[in-house]
C-alpha cells in the first residue's frame, strides 16, 4: 500500500515539474486577464476603425458588411437552393423552411468535387462549374421547372455591395459562413446575433447599428457585418503579445504577415505551432532527452486533430505518447506530461484570444442597446470548437469572466454555412414579400401633386360656398363671420379678464395691455369628463365656480373687468358678443348646448353664482386669438392656423364677399372651420380604409373628416389602426396583437413626435413601444417609424393644401401678382412635431408660388389674444359711444 502511495506521490511530483518546467519556458503565451481586457480595447478601437469610412482603408479588421439586414422571426417559410463553396468539394442543397406552419427545416443535398484545375483556375471556369453543378443537382430533384431563390456560401473574405449579386442564376443571396451560422442559430433562438467560426480558420460576425455604419447609407435598422478578425494585429497592434514560434510559423506561412490574429488561433495553425515548439524544445535538451526525429522537423506533421487528442482527460497520455512515437520519438513518462501541457497552453491561448474579441462585439452590443446587462445567444461553428474536448468549457468561462455584465449562451450551429445561406435567402425573400405589403400599405398615404392641387381647388370652392347666401347651408366649410373687424393697431390699454376653454383643460388668464406691452396672470383647471358630457348647466357652473376660484386668488373679487371668452368649437356669431354653438368636438358631449347662445349660458351662470359682474365683450374662437396676437407683434399677420389636437384656420375677409353679413366696407374676421371639409364626400378618393375606421369609432361619425386626417387627436388612432391591420398580417409584432394595442386611444399623438424626432434611435422607439405592451424587433421599430411618418407627412401636406387656397384667394381678391403675408400659429402639433412644420410649409410654396407665407408662432395665442380682442372692441366701440 505504501508502495502505491509512493508511486503516485512520485507522478505527481513530476507532474508539477513537467508543467512549471513549460509553463517557464511558455511563460509569453500565458495570458492575464488584464492583458485580455486590454486585448479587448484594443480589438473595439480596430472594430471603429473598420466602420469608419475614413479609417477603413487602414483597419486590419476589415468590418464587411453583409447587407443582411434581419435575422429569422420564425415565419419564414417556402423551398430555397443553396451552394456551399468554401473548400475541396461544395455542397448544392434544396431546404425545405417551416412547412405546414411548423418551424423546421428539412434538408436535401449533394456533393461535388472541386478539382484542381478549376480551384486553381480563372473565375470564369469556377463559375461555369458551379453552374453545371447546380443545373444537375436540380435536374436530379426534378426542380428544372421551379424558380427559387437561392443562397451561396462563399467562405472567403469578399467586399459586397447589394444582397442580389446577379451570376446568371437567381443568386437572392452571397452569405459568408460566419453569417449563415448566426442566421442558423438565430432561426432556432431569436436571442442569436453574434456568429463565430472557430475551425480550420477563425471568424466572427454580429448585428451592428446601421447608424454606426459609415461605409453603407442609411441610419435606420441593423446589418450583420462580418468583422474578417483574423487579420487583427496584421498592422502590428499585437506584436507585444506574439511570440518568437507565432513569427516562425508565419514566416513559413503561404501568406506571410497577413491574418496573424487567425494564425494565434485557429485549427490549421494550432499543430503546426505545437511542432514548433517542442523542435526548440527538443533542440535546447528540455524534451525526448534532446532527440529529434525527421518528422519533427517536417511541417504539418502534428495536426490540430492530434492537439485534441493530448489533450483528452482520460486518455490524453496514452494518445501522447502514441502520437509522439508515430513521430519517431521515443518519450518518458515525464515527456509525454510536458508535451500535453505544451498542447494545453497553445490551445488555452487560443481560447483566451478569442474570448478576449469575442468580449468587444458582447460590449459593442450591450452599449448599442444603451443596457446595463445584456442577454444574447453566440451561435458558434467549426471543427476546433466541436471536436477539442476543452476548447468550447474554456472559452465560455474566459468570456463570461471578461463581461460579466452579459448573460451569454452558447449554441452550436448544425448545417451552419449551408443551411445558414438559406435562412438568409429565407428572410431576404420575407422581407421582400413583406417590404412589397407594407409599402401597399404606406402608399395609401402617398398624395401626388395632382391629389395635392384637387385638395387645394375643392377646399377654395367651399370656402366661397360658405360665403354666399344660397349655398351656406350646404358648405361643408362654415365660413363663420366673428364680428372682428380690426387687428390691434398698438393703442390698446387696461386689464381685461380671458377665458379659455377648449378642451380638457380650462384657463382663466388676467391680462394687462399697455404701450404694446402684455403682462400676464393665470390659472388652470381641468374639466372632469363627467362634466364635458353632463349638462350645459353643470359644465357653464362649474367654468364659473373657476372663475371665481381665479378672482379670488388674484384678489380680485367684485372687479368689473371686460371678458373675452375663448370658445374653441364651431360657434355662429351674429355679433362679437353673441355666439351658437354649431356641435361640440374633442370629446366635449354636453347636453342642451348646441343650438344655444354660449354667451347667454355664461351670464345666466355668473346670475346663478351672483358673487360679481363681469363684462363679456366678445366671445372668440382660439384661431382668431391666434391671429390677434400674432397681428399685435406682426401688422401682415391676417391669417391664424391652430394645428394640435384639433384643426382650424381663421383669415381676414373683404366685407363684400362675405354674403351672410351686412355692408360692404372694410374687412372682418371669417372662422372657416374647416375641419368639416370633405363631410360631403368630396375627399372621400383620398380617404382610405383607417379613416373611415376612426371615424366610424369616433364621437361625431360622419362630420369632421378633414380635421380627422390632420388633427394631433387623431393621427394616432389612424396609426394604431395600421399598425393592427399590419399584425394581423404577420408584418408586425409576430403577428401578435397586444391587449393594449386594440384599445382605441392608446396610440397618442405625442409617440408619433417622440418616435419620428431625428435625434432618436431605434432603441429608443422600441422603448416607447414597449410602454405600449408592444414587444418590438428592430425590424417592427422601423416600420412603426414609418408609419408615423405616412400618416403625419399627409396630414401637414393636406393641411398645406388648404392653407394655399387661403392664400391664393387673399392675393387674387386683392388683385396682386404677388402676395407677402403672415399666419400665426399654434398648436401642439406644429409646435412638437418634427417635420410637420417643414412639410406643411414646403406644401404652401409648392401649391401657393405667387405668395411669400411667413409662419409666425403664437406664444400663448388663445388667452392673450381674447384679450386682445375685446380690448380691439373696446376700442372700435368707443367712437360709436361718443357718436
Amino acid at each position: 500500500m505504501f508502495a502505491v502511495h509512493l508511486v503516485a506521490f512520485y507522478f505527481t511530483k513530476l507532474k508539477e515539474d513537467q508543467i512549471k518546467k513549460v509553463d517557464r519556458f511558455l511563460y509569453h503565451m500565458r495570458l492575464s486577464d488584464e492583458t485580455l481586457v486590454d486585448i479587448m480595447a484594443r480589438f473595439q478601437a480596430e472594430m471603429e476603425k473598420g466602420l469608419g469610412k475614413d479609417t477603413n482603408p487602414t483597419a486590419s479588421v476589415k468590418m464587411l458588411p453583409t447587407f443582411v439586414r434581419a435575422i429569422p422571426d420564425g415565419s419564414e417559410n417556402g423551398e430555397f437552393l443553396s451552394l456551399d463553396l468554401g473548400g475541396s468539394k461544395f455542397r448544392v442543397l434544396k431546404v425545405q423552411v417551416s412547412q405546414e406552419g411548423q418551424q423546421k427545416v428539412q434538408m436535401e443535398s449533394q456533393f461535388y468535387p472541386m478539382p484542381n484545375e478549376i480551384t486553381r483556375g480563372n473565375g470564369t471556369e469556377l463559375f461555369d462549374y458551379v453552374a453545371d453543378c447546380l443545373a444537375d443537382f436540380m435536374r436530379t430533384k426534378n426542380l428544372t421547372h421551379k424558380k427559387l431563390p437561392l443562397g451561396f456560401t462563399f467562405s472567403f473574405p469578399c467586399r459586397q455591395n447589394k444582397l442580389e449579386e446577379d451570376l446568371d442564376v437567381d443568386i437572392l443571396a452571397l452569405v459568408n459562413d460566419t453569417v449563415g451560422t448566426m442566421m442558423t442559430c438565430a432561426y432556432d433562438d431569436p436571442n442569436c446575433e453574434v456568429g463565430i467560426i472557430i475551425g480550420t480558420g477563425t471568424n466572427a460576425c454580429y448585428m451592428e447599428d446601421m447608424s454606426n455604419i459609415d461605409l453603407v447609407e442609411g441610419d435606420e435598422g441593423r446589418m450583420g457585418i462580418n468583422t474578417e478578425w483574423g487579420a487583427f494585429g496584421d498592422d502590428g497592434a499585437l506584436e507585444d503579445i506574439r511570440t518568437e514560434f507565432d513569427r516562425e510559423l508565419d514566416l513559413g506561412s503561404l501568406n506571410p504577415g497577413k491574418q496573424l490574429f487567425e494564425k494565434m488561433i485557429s485549427g490549421l495553425y494550432m499543430g503546426e505551432l505545437v511542432r514548433l515548439i517542442l523542435l526548440k524544445m527538443a533542440k535546447v535538451g528540455l524534451l525526448f532527452g534532446g532527440a529529434k526525429s525527421s518528422a519533427l522537423h517536417t511541417k504539418g506533421k502534428i495536426e490540430t486533430q492530434h492537439v485534441a487528442a493530448m489533450e483528452m482527460s482520460k486518455e490524453g497520455l496514452a494518445n501522447t505518447r502514441e502520437i509522439l512515437v508515430d513521430l519517431g520519438l521515443e518519450p518518458s513518462e515525464s515527456d509525454c506530461i510536458a508535451v500535453q501541457h505544451v498542447c494545453t497552453i497553445v490551445s488555452f491561448r487560443s481560447a483566451n484570444l478569442c474570448a478576449a474579441a469575442l468580449a468587444a462585439i458582447l460590449t459593442r452590443l450591450r452599449e448599442n442597446k444603451k443596457l446595463a446587462r445584456l442577454r444574447t445567444t453566440v451561435g458558434v461553428d467549426g471543427t476546433l470548437y466541436k471536436t477539442h474536448p476543452q476548447y468550447p468549457k474554456r472559452l465560455h468561462k474566459v468570456v463570461r469572466r471578461l463581461v460579466p455584465n452579459c448573460d451569454v449562451r452558447f449554441l452550436l450551429s448544425e448545417s451552419g454555412s449551408t443551411k445558414g445561406a438559406a435562412m438568409v435567402t429565407a428572410v431576404a425573400s420575407r422581407v421582400q414579400a413583406q417590404r412589397k405589403q407594407i409599402d401597399k400599405v404606406l402608399a395609401l398615404f402617398q398624395l401626388s401633386r395632382e391629389q395635392l392641387l384637387s385638395v387645394r381647388d375643392k377646399m377654395r370652392a367651399e370656402l366661397e360656398y360658405g360665403l354666399k347666401k344660397k349655398t351656406h347651408a350646404l358648405a361643408t366649410v362654415k365660413m363663420l363671420p366673428t364680428y372682428v373687424y380690426g387687428m390691434p393697431d398698438g393703442t390698446e390699454k387696461g386689464k381685461f379678464l380671458a377665458l379659455d376653454l377648449g378642451g380638457t383643460n380650462f384657463r382663466v388668464l388676467l391680462v394687462k395691455i399697455r404701450r404694446r406691452s402684455v403682462r400676464m396672470y393665470n390659472k388652470i383647471f381641468a374639466i372632469p369628463l363627467e362634466i364635458m358630457q353632463g349638462t350645459g348647466e353643470e359644465l357653464f357652473d362649474h367654468i364659473v365656480q373657476c372663475i371665481a376660484d381665479f378672482l379670488d386668488y388674484m384678489g380680485l373679487k367684485g372687479a368689473q373687468l371686460p371678458l373675452g371668452f375663448t370658445f374653441s368649437f364651431p360657434c355662429r356669431q351674429t355679433c362679437i358678443d353673441k355666439g351658437t354653438l354649431v356641435g361640440w368636438t374633442k370629446g366635449f358631449k354636453a347636453t342642451d348646448c348646441e343650438g344655444e347662445d354660449v354667451v347667454d349660458m355664461l351670464r345666466e351662470a355668473i346670475k346663478r353664482r351672483n358673487e360679481f359682474d363681469l363684462d363679456i365683450v366678445a366671445i372668440v374662437n382660439d384661431t382668431v386669438g391666434t391671429m390677434m396676437t400674432c397681428g399685435y407683434e406682426d401688422p401682415r399677420c391676417e391669417i391664424g392656423l391652430i394645428a394640435g389636437t384639433g384643426s382650424n384656420v381663421c383669415y381676414m375677409e373683404e366685407m363684400r364677399n362675405i354674403e351672410l353679413v351686412d355692408g360692404d366696407e372694410g374687412r372682418m374676421c371669417i372662422n372657416t372651420e374647416w375641419g368639416g371639409f370633405g363631410d360631403n364626400g368630396c375627399i372621400d378618393d383620398i380617404r382610405t380604409q383607417y379613416d373611415k375606421e376612426v371615424d366610424e369609432g369616433s364621437l361625431n361619425a360622419g362630420k369632421q373628416r378633414y380635421e380627422k386626417m390632420t388633427s394631433g387627436m387623431y393621427l394616432g388612432e389612424i396609426v394604431r389602426r395600421i399598425l393592427i391591420d399590419l399584425t394581423r398580417q404577420g408584418l408586425l409584432f409576430r403577428g401578435q396583437i397586444s391587449e393594449r394595442l386594440r384599445t382605441r386611444g392608446i396610440f397618442e399623438t405625442k409617440f408619433l413626435s417622440q418616435i419620428e424626432s431625428d435625434r432618436l434611435a431605434l432603441l429608443q422607439v422600441r422603448r416607447i413601444l414597449q410602454q405600449l405592451g408592444l414587444d418590438s424587433t428592430c425590424e417592427d421599430s422601423i416600420v412603426v417609424k414609418e408609419v408615423c411618418g405616412a400618416v403625419s407627412r399627409r396630414a401637414a401636406q393636406m393641411c398645406g393644401a388648404g392653407m394655399a387656397a387661403i392664400v391664393e384667394k387673399r392675393r387674387e381678391d386683392q388683385g396682386l401678382q404677388h402676395f407677402k403675408v403672415t399666419v400665426g400659429v399654434d398648436g401642439t402639433l406644429y409646435k412638437l412635431h418634427p417635420h410637420f412644420s417643414r412639410i406643411l410649409q414646403e406644401t404652401v410654396k409648392d401649391l401657393a408660388p405667387q405668395c411669400d407665407v411667413t409662419f409666425m408662432l403664437s406664444e400663448d395665442g388663445s388667452g392673450k389674444g381674447a384679450a386682445l380682442i375685446t380690448a380691439v372692441a373696446k376700442r372700435l366701440q368707443q367712437p360709436q359711444k361718443d357718436n
